[in-house]
């Protein structure tokens, strides 16, 4: 099940067991939970649950827990805000952060506060909107009438309307949010005990840290309004208690076939975790520079070492011949029983060999398209798309404002997924962060991505070429970081609003602005490919089967 949606998780508490399920708010299983565990939530006990819940639209779960707009969440949530609200003076991430009035309370830069109001099942719309059609037309056809139905729901940039898809295709809801942009720290703790025993106990030994933040949303100036939320218990759960979780999960893989598992396996996670191992060493050096290097790259440190984490778990379970084997098993038990069903059942077969056939493709494109615009699945999230060929948060910004010029002149179901108006408040909010920029750090970044382009690409790439010239990437970097204006916020906000004309003659003068330029064309057309041949393919195949 891929969602971008809050859902619940129970598990019950046996001394000898654990029973887990997973449901989304309007999917809750109510008479098959009441038959197992005696207990079934109603619809007001539902609708609660899912308006005290919270998403970070940066992908982590909070609650709410006051009547005025506490949010609580982990601190791993909140540090980017608190290394951007940090100084030379005030290391907030060392030291920790207590707001002793509203009044104190420190609006973060970038974090935007989600809370679920409604959700509606669009998939026939989406169906109609697609019958027929095949390869880049079914792609596009449904970009564009994703984009069509967030736009009619969005009346206002206070909501946030994302459709989301189910089962890997098999159903689409539309989640409307409550969108709160002006976010404030309320507290946290000293990074030593939030985060106690380092990488080594991360994951492993949580218990013993105080992994926790307190940020406050705020409307119109005032802390929000937020009448359902959670309240604190003075008690502890009991062995054999029903717990329910409320989250903000990511991806699962339950419905991958086995080519895309394998493509994991072989390709994708032993390529990413090279890569995140390569920048995790490089971190880690940058940090040894001195105290102002280490709290510039500590959260994205941190980010890194929770990725290499995750993914080094999940290639070990590939690896496993037993369980591997198991889920052959099960895709050739499944692919037995449509063999024997009717017709429209046996119609899905031939998707298991079209998504086979996309994993190939991905596997021969992904070098360059991880290089010049990033992994696939994170195109829809530019402040988080990484292009391993130009690193650092000054070329991103260049990128946005390149393609945003572009992108707004389009019918909005034509623009790239980043540019649809309903993901434009997201955009704007991180385009105009009053942030820091660290130039050092961007230099730092900036150099290494440009070697590893070169190594990537190999050195008569003609893109490589063109970059590169007859400078070196140190000598490059250091020319693009010196003599660009984007660290100003003034300025990119100029841009964006100046549109094409502004963009073009800044680009004269601005060299980052004219790399993200010169580079786009070659970037656009792997992007196009994987979009066309691959993700268009696959998810028509996935909805089939």
């Amino acid at each position: 099940m891929k969602t971008i949606a809050l859902l619940l998780g129970a598990t019950l508490a046996l001394a000898a067991r654990a029973d887990e399920g997973m449901w989304t708010f309007n999917g809750f299983p109510a008479e098959a939970v009441r038959e197992k565990h005696g207990f079934a939530p109603d619809a007001r006990w539902l609708e609660r649950a899912r308006l005290a819940s919270a998403r970070l639209a940066q992908g982590c779960s909070a609650s709410f827990v006051s009547a005025t707009g506490l949010v609580m969440t982990n601190h791993h949530c909140a540090q980017k805000c608190i290394e951007q609200l940090s100084s030379g003076t005030r290391d907030l991430v060392r030291d920790g952060f207590l707001a002793r009035s509203e009044a104190d309370e420190l609006r973060c830069p970038e974090l935007e506060v989600n809370q679920l109001l409604e959700i509606t099942d669009v998939t026939a719309r989406l169906r109609q909107a697609t019958r027929g059609l095949t390869g880049p037309a079914f792609g596009e056809a449904q970009r564009s009438e994703t984009a069509r139905i967030e736009r009619e729901c969005q009346t206002t940039p206070a909501l946030r309307c994302d459709v989301v898809a189910l089962h890997r295709g098999g159903r689409h809801d539309l989640y409307r949010y409550r969108r709160l942009q002006d976010v404030r720290l309320v507290f946290a703790p000293e990074f030593a005990i939030a985060f106690f025993g380092g990488d080594p106990d991360n994951f492993m030994f949580p218990r013993y840290d105080l992994d926790v933040a307190f940020l406050r949303v705020y409307e119109g100036g005032k802390p929000a309004a937020t009448p359902t939320h959670f309240g604190f218990s003075a008690g502890s759960p009991r062995e054999g208690d029903l717990v329910f979780v409320a989250g903000h999960p990511g991806i699962t893989s339950r419905r991958k076939t086995v080519a895309q598992l394998a493509y994991e396996r072989d390709t994708a996670l032993p390529e990413s975790l090279l890569r995140l191992a390569w920048l995790r060493g490089l971190l880690t050096e940058y940090r040894h520079r001195g105290p102002e290097q280490a709290r510039h790259a500590s959260a994205e440190l941190f980010s890194v070492e929770n990725s290499l984490k995750a993914r080094k778990g999940r290639l070990e379970a590939l690896l496993d011949p037993a369980f591997f084997g198991a889920r052959v098993a099960e895709e050739n038990r499944l692919r037995a029983d449509l063999a024997r069903g009717p017709e429209a059942v046996r119609s899905a077969l031939p998707a298991f060999d079209a998504i086979a056939r996309t994993a190939e493709v991905e596997r021969r494109i992904r070098v360059r398209l991880v290089a010049l615009e990033g992994e696939g699945e994170m195109l829809d999230r530019p402040a988080r798309i990484r292009p391993e060929a130009f690193g650092g948060r000054l070329f991103r910004i260049a990128r946005v404002l390149a393609r945003g010029a572009e992108e707004r002149t389009r019918a909005g179901g034509r623009r790239l997924r980043e540019y649809r108006d309903s993901a434009l408040p997201a955009l704007t909010q991180w385009l105009f962060s009053p942030a820091p920029v660290h130039g050092e750090l961007e230099v730092f970044h900036l150099t290494h991505s440009l070697e590893r382009m070169r190594e990537l690409l190999g050195p008569d790439d003609p893109l490589v070429r063109r970059v590169l010239g007859r400078e070196s990437p140190a000598e490059l970097a250091a020319r693009l970081v010196r003599g660009t204006r984007l660290s100003e916020v003034a300025v990119r906000r100029a841009l964006w609003e100046g549109g094409r004309a502004a963009v073009a003659a800044a680009a004269r003068e601005d060299p980052m602005l004219a790399l993200a330029l010169d580079v786009d064309g070659d970037a656009r057309a792997v992007r196009r490919r994987y979009e066309d041949e691959v993700e268009a393919v696959r998810r028509q195949a996935e909805e089939a089967l």
